[in-house]
């Protein structure tokens, strides 16, 4: 069985705490591109959301929950695939060997050192083989096992890699203010 045989189609709703200075491109994906993330390297945009508020918000904050900064929560409607779901062991041994050490890789660290970073190298090879995204376990500070992030490497508007912001009542400014 091939890895894409494993993807699956995630309809729901997700949520994404961001900077406000964001909050006229909750879908850009661009802030991500410019600095890199867990999974994705500079200069590929990626869209890091959670499947609750609680988990967006402590992914926000970077790890200073007692010293919260502003920001922007948004809510996602989502119905987008394949994703591989690498919540679970089975599917993270299939994906590469080791899980237990890049799944908890200092990818911060590793990039800052100009060192290959594990998570990038498996993003490009899902990305290859043709996944929209992944679900992962959080890695924020303070996170518990029910705190679950979906990270979407390729998103539109419509079906089937539909992920927007719900905004019905046009809330959200539409340029920079």
């Amino acid at each position: 069985m091939s890895l894409l045989e494993l993807g699956f189609r995630y309809r729901g709703i997700v949520y994404r705490g961001h900077n406000p200075r964001w909050q006229h491109a909750p879908e850009s994906g661009e802030g991500t591109a410019r600095h890199g993330g867990r999974w994705n390297p500079v200069g590929v945009p990626a869209l890091y959301t959670s499947e609750r508020f609680e988990t967006a918000w402590l992914e926000a904050q970077q790890g200073f929950p007692f010293k919260t900064q502003p920001l922007t929560l948004c809510a996602y409607e989502v119905d987008c695939g394949p994703l591989l779901d690498l919540c679970d062991p089975a599917v993270q041994a299939r994906v590469h060997p080791a899980p237990e050490s890049w799944m908890h890789e200092a990818w911060l660290d590793r990039k800052l050192r100009k060192a290959p970073v594990v998570a990038w190298e498996i993003a490009t090879q899902l990305k290859a083989e043709g996944f929209t995204g992944i679900r992962v376990p959080s890695q924020a500070k303070g996170a518990t096992p029910r705190d679950i992030n979906i990270v979407f490497w390729k998103w539109t508007p419509q079906v089937p890699t539909r992920v927007c912001v719900i905004d019905d009542e046009k809330r959200l400014p539409n340029k920079p203010e």
